[in-house]
């Protein structure tokens, strides 16, 4: 298992950043040239051959050269990977005689458009042959990291202090040799031994919401940061600030941060399995505001998957649908027990918040309803759903 931390590079000095971040613009002014010339090509090789790294024309060393050209490469192979995979399940469907799949898998792989990838972000990735790491110096530092073989004779020592979770991947792993390189910081990766799943332990469910991060089934729920911010308040301002701007692009990754700190405060110690809405495609085809068009539950998941990851613990994901119109008490979904972030059972009165509601409802084993259920609306007039091996699944009579 691989993990990575980043440390700042705010303690470098003037002269030895300006010189990282030319390196860093030719660099990616490499891949860029590296991608004109092998986006064409069928069978992208792993190590770009001379005959292509000649024609590149840079100050950068030929072992740079090398590593842009290998980066270039696993950019295009990403790039071009999901559409080979749709071509590859449409023959297939083909071949079984799935015709009407395969009809519908033609019509997504004919509107969708593979283009060349935007790299004006990419960190360049520096092996072991472009670094030296000291740990052990006498300076104020935790360590030097000594950056060379990058061309003009530049020869970079940046100095470098732990973080917390810096600290607390070494302790449990190993610290890889390679790092990437950005204009603010360096990140490292470790290697950490496989965490096998639990088999004993609390089921929780967890819903995502816009204004809090996550809502558990046992009550405990996302809060505010010492400023006083939540994510209600931190997509408020990322609304009004115009996007591509500095002042956008910091509110992003306060977003981030205070996304990346609530899942931290999760206790996952005595939990086996964490039961998640399954959202997809939330936005699709329908316009949102500017506020919610900053609820970010992709980046939500993928905090929460990497913290069970670690953890040992399963991660479920279902379908989000009625669980926010279900009542945890009686079962009864009507699209009426909803307002807002006030949950009230139009049946048995049972008053509660909508988050908390909707996680218990996710953590609790229901009879999954088909699309042709879904498609007769009965939510609308209400009826009940209630667990498995209960009297009344999907009934429309009130209970008495």
């Amino acid at each position: 298992m691989i993990k990575s931390t980043k440390t700042t590079l705010k303690f470098t000095n003037v002269e030895k950043l300006n010189k990282l971040h030319q390196f860093i613009e030719e660099y990616r002014d490499v891949v860029s040239q590296f991608i004109n010339l092998l986006w064409s090509q069928e069978n992208l090789p792993t190590l770009v051959p001379k005959a292509l790294t000649s024609q590149i024309n840079t100050w950068l060393s030929k072992r740079a050269v090398q590593a842009a050209a290998k980066q270039a490469s696993g950019v295009i192979r990403g790039t071009k990977k999901k559409q080979k995979q749709r071509l590859y399940v449409y023959n297939k469907l083909v071949e079984e005689g799935k015709y009407k799949q395969a009809r519908k898998l033609k019509r997504i792989i004919d509107s969708t458009t593979t283009t060349k990838p935007n790299i004006s972000d990419i960190q360049p990735e520096l092996d072991q042959r472009f670094i030296k790491q000291d740990w052990e110096n006498t300076t104020i530092f935790d360590g030097i990291v000594t950056l060379s073989s990058l061309g003009r004779k530049y020869k970079i020592p940046v100095p470098i202090k732990k973080t917390k979770h810096f600290n607390k991947l070494l302790a449990k792993g190993n610290l890889k040799l390679g790092i990437r390189l950005s204009k603010q910081n360096i990140t490292f990766m470790f290697t950490l031994p496989e965490v096998p799943k639990k088999t004993v332990g609390a089921i929780l469910g967890l819903d995502i919401g816009v204004k809090n991060v996550f809502t558990l089934s046992n009550g405990i729920s996302s809060q505010p940061d010492i400023h006083g911010h939540t994510l209600d308040s931190i997509n408020k301002k990322l609304s009004r600030k115009k996007k591509g701007s500095k002042a956008f692009l910091r509110a992003q990754q306060h977003r981030t941060n205070y996304i990346n700190w609530s899942l931290n405060q999760l206790n996952l110690e005595n939990v086996k399995t964490i039961r998640a809405e399954n959202i997809k495609h939330l936005r699709k085809g329908s316009k949102t505001s500017r506020y919610l068009s900053h609820f970010t539950y992709t980046e939500i998941y993928s905090k929460l998957e990497n913290l069970s990851e670690t953890n040992g613990v399963h991660i479920e994901r279902l379908s989000p649908t009625y669980t926010s119109q279900r009542c945890s008490k009686c079962g009864w979904v009507c699209s009426r027990n909803r307002k807002g972030k006030q949950f009230k059972c139009v049946v048995c009165k049972f008053s509660e918040d909508a988050d908390l509601n909707a996680a218990k409802n996710i953590s609790t084993p229901l009879k999954a309803i088909s699309k042709e259920q879904r498609l007769l609306h009965k939510n609308r007039k209400g009826f009940y759903w209630n667990e498995i091996g209960k009297e009344f699944i999907v009934s429309s009579t009130p209970e008495t």
